[in-house]
């Protein structure tokens, strides 16, 4: 288990699906690559965040779909 892993794909989509207004096939593939790109640029592997979900693609169109700005998590 990595918490370092998870801790960065927490903060990491906190800072992200903001910026994302749809849930789209496209949409989640780019940021798919962007968030390992991300992770990479500070010695976390995409390993790491797979240990800690199902599907990273699947994990990043929930949290696209169950945004909901100002209120709490």
């Amino acid at each position: 288990m990595s918490t370092c892993g998870i801790d960065f794909l927490d903060r990491w989509l906190a800072n992200n699906v903001p910026e994302t207004p749809r849930a789209d096939v496209i949409s989640v593939d780019e940021l798919t690559h962007k968030l390992t790109a991300d992770a990479k640029s500070i010695g976390i592997t995409r390993g790491e965040i797979d240990e800690e979900v199902d599907s990273l693609y699947h994990t990043i169109l929930d949290a696209i779909v169950h945004y909901h700005p100002g209120l709490p998590d």
